[in-house]
């Protein structure tokens, strides 16, 4: 089944294009650990869900590339071109000449209304092509215009137009020290209509992919491109084929809603966050090996602690034992709040990947309540190794990690709507006062839904 991925605005397109490349390049690796007719299966598969054949051979992404300015998309469209590995659709892009502004309002209200017939006719076009349709992906920054107000718009039309298909949104949370002024009230504004209007918003944080390169891929000077470029590796890891049946080599048909199934039991939690291991420079996987056990034993105490990256584990943090409760007094100056889950989905990739015990994360203590471990715990394999990793593990989880940075940046927003700074670059374009209280609502039953997992 085909999966639509919609790259909005200037991150949006900058992210596509290096989740798409990683993709093609991982399908050129000849170092899987596998047999040759499992690696083509494996290819096929990938394909099949992300790319269309045309008469040069050159796979064709299935994606839309959409900005309100001509400039990232012209780029984006050559550099895939150049790449001789794969390209973009002739007629996969809409573009204008004026931008957001950085406003929500302006993306939502005016470039959505106006420009919505012509984008969701493009989009019938490219669905019409496919015998079978997932669901779209949509990869779109919380921080400025375009990606978050016509991102929250197009999510709603998609809705509509498309009640049975999948909506995943692939969300970059914009850095803490703020890359626009008015970032938080388009952040509030974004999570508040995604979350009435999608079936998952996976969580990309600009912070922690920040880290990750400095610390893991030692990356000196860190760019856009560099942070793109783990974020794809991320996402790359996930979207990848994957055994449905372990026996006859067969791969997941339907990636977008094994995801949910996985993931979503319950329409009031919908964030996901989504951890990598290992993660280095590639000029270092050649002298370096892992064991699954290592690699899984790490990867549970991220969850445990909610780290975001393998460096930097809080050991300490542990599951609470049967009867007591989650908090635990580690001294009398630090309190340590173990991270609980609603739902887990580990994948492995790579050499004597059957090997692996996961049983570590079928603990019931990890889990909330409500839920038995065999209904939150799913996991997923493949013998194919990812991205030249000989083993390599993901973890897409949807638990508590998110409340702290969710319950900052609403805090954030409300003091600066409580002095009523900038609301009029709002009201001037349609967002009422109410609307900014009603989205503050809907977090704030997020935060308090998630905090009494």
């Amino acid at each position: 089944m085909s999966v639509v991925t919609v790259q909005l605005g200037q991150c949006g397109n900058q992210i596509g294009y290096e989740v798409f490349d990683t993709m093609c390049r991982d399908l050129h690796n000849t170092q899987g650990f596998c047999s040759k007719r499992e690696n083509e299966i494996y290819q096929a598969s990938c394909k099949e869900h992300f790319f269309n054949e045309d008469k040069s051979e050159v796979p064709v992404a299935r994606a839309l590339l959409i900005d309100m300015e001509p400039k990232v998309i012209s780029q984006t469209l050559l550099k895939a071109a150049h790449s001789g590995r794969w390209k973009y659709g002739q007629h996969s892009h809409f573009c204008q000449r004026q931008g957001s502004g950085n406003n929500w309002a302006y993306g939502y209200s005016v470039h959505g209304p106006k420009h919505e017939e012509s984008i969701m006719n493009l989009i019938q076009r490219e669905v019409e092509e496919y015998d079978s349709l997932s669901g779209f992906s949509i990869i779109m920054s919380m921080a400025g215009g375009t990606g978050s107000g016509l991102g929250a718009f197009l999510t709603q039309n998609l809705r509509d137009a498309y009640p049975n298909s999948f909506i995943m949104n692939q969300v970059i949370w914009p850095y803490g020290t703020g890359e626009v002024i008015v970032q938080n009230y388009n952040s509030v504004l974004t999570l508040s209509h995604l979350y009435r209007s999608s079936d998952a918003l996976l969580v990309h944080e600009n912070d922690v992919v920040h880290k990750i390169c400095a610390k893991l891929m030692n990356i000196k000077q860190i760019s856009f491109r560099d942070v793109n470029q783990v974020i794809a590796h991320q996402l790359g890891s996930v979207f990848q084929p994957t055994y449905s049946s372990e026996d006859s080599f067969q791969y997941r048909r339907n990636p977008l809603g094994d995801l949910m199934t996985a993931l979503v039991p319950h329409p009031e939690f919908k964030m996901l966050g989504l951890r990598n291991i290992p993660q280095m420079p590639e000029n270092s996987l050649a002298y370096t090996t892992f064991a699954w056990a290592g690699l899984l034993k790490h990867l549970r105490q991220m969850l445990i602690s909610n780290a975001k990256m393998e460096e930097g584990i809080d050991w300490q943090v542990r599951p609470p034992l049967s009867g007591l409760p989650a908090l635990e007094k580690v001294s009398p100056n630090k309190e340590l709040r173990f991270n609980t889950s609603i739902a887990n989905l580990l994948i492995l990739r790579g050499k004597d990947v059957h090997s692996a015990d996961t049983g570590g994360f079928k603990d019931p203590a990890l889990y909330t309540s409500w839920l038995q471990p065999s209904d939150a715990f799913c996991e997923w394999r493949t013998h194919r190794a990812f991205n030249k990793y000989e083993k390599s593990a993901a973890l897409v989880s949807n638990s508590q990690f998110l409340l702290k940075p969710l319950d900052t940046i609403v805090g954030k927003a409300w003091n600066m709507f409580a002095s009523k700074a900038y609301v009029h670059q709002y009201t001037k374009f349609g967002i009422e006062e109410e609307d900014f209280l009603d989205s503050f609502t809907v977090l704030e039953q997020i935060v308090a839904s998630y905090c009494n997992l």
